[in-house]
């Protein structure tokens, strides 16, 4: 596929740690992650540019640890999103594909530390990044977590691939009557408290301008689709 149908140059994808084990019972579905490479490999061949950021759902769940210092629990949270890292490096390289897994917080013996120019440099190599640890700090999802990343490479697009096909007025699981928008701004959603992109996220990429996607990762071949431009989900614009 030429470089030129391709809508996107640049683009950061942030994948649900819970996406990686399928629904399964287990941390990881092998199949899941093999058609996870599959596409991030059609995509990079086709000319984007991929940095990814994985959330830590499959490992360590927010409400698992209720009951502990809040600080501490996110410190697992942020391990865990640091092992989806390295596990989604593996994948994509034993596939032939060059990535390389940088992480928030320092941990030299398993990955390279994220540093700003060395990530586009990676990127502009023709490597896809990936992204572990958040942003090293506790009180930041990964959501907010990727929006800064992406600031910082100077994505074109925020792909949020969620468990969630867009957007919607209302929970639809919920509410039969919910409808679901193609295009909506981060105004409009904060002031409908519409949470399918963490609220402040959504004021941070609004605020420095990033577009963002939000569309449903059950097919990964989704992620190709957008970046083409096919309508999947819906676009949040400033």
């Amino acid at each position: 596929m030429p470089t030129h149908s391709l809508k996107y140059r640049r683009a950061f994808v942030k994948l649900s740690g819970q996406a990686l084990a399928n629904g399964k019972d287990e941390l990881y579905d092998s199949e899941m992650l093999d058609r996870i490479a599959e596409v991030l490999d059609k995509c990079r061949k086709a000319g984007v540019e991929l940095c990814l950021m994985v959330g830590g759902g499959n490992i360590w769940r927010g409400n698992m640890g209720k009951t502990m210092d809040r600080t501490r629990a996110d410190h697992m949270g942020m391990m865990a999103t640091c092992m989806n890292a390295l596990m989604l490096e593996d994948v994509l390289i034993r596939h032939g594909v060059p990535a390389v897994a940088m992480t928030a917080v320092d941990m030299p013996a398993f990955a390279e530390p994220f540093r700003q120019r060395e990530a586009v440099a990676a990127l502009e190599a023709g490597k896809i990044v990936i992204i572990g640890g958040g942003l090293g700090i506790p009180y930041f999802t990964t959501d907010t977590a990727a929006a800064v990343r992406a600031a910082e490479i100077e994505a074109d697009i925020v792909l949020m691939a969620k468990n969630i096909d867009g957007i919607y007025s209302a929970d639809p699981r919920k509410d039969p009557d919910a409808v679901k928008y193609e295009t909506i701004t981060y105004d409009k959603m904060l002031e409908m408290g519409l949470q399918v992109i963490d609220l402040s996220a959504a004021a941070f990429l609004r605020d420095n301008a990033l577009s963002s996607y939000v569309f449903a990762l059950k097919e990964p071949n989704n992620i190709y689709e957008v970046l083409t431009g096919k309508s999947i989900g819906t676009e949040v614009t400033k």
